[in-house]
């Protein structure tokens, strides 16, 4: 509950989300400090779904 009030989320906004959905804001929100040495392209991501 305290992460979720550092995110500002009110009560009836939660009253619309699942577990689920508040860890995956967390992993986001915790994510946002990582950097990463390589950015897919769009071939990357063709290749990755099978696409093209």
């Amino acid at each position: 509950m305290l992460r979720c009030a550092e995110f500002g989320l009110s009560d009836e906004q939660l009253s619309g989300m699942t577990m689920g959905m508040v860890y995956d804001l967390l992993t986001e929100k915790a994510n946002d400090y990582e950097k990463y040495n390589y950015k897919a392209t769009q071939e990357d991501i063709d290749s990755f779904f099978g696409g093209g």
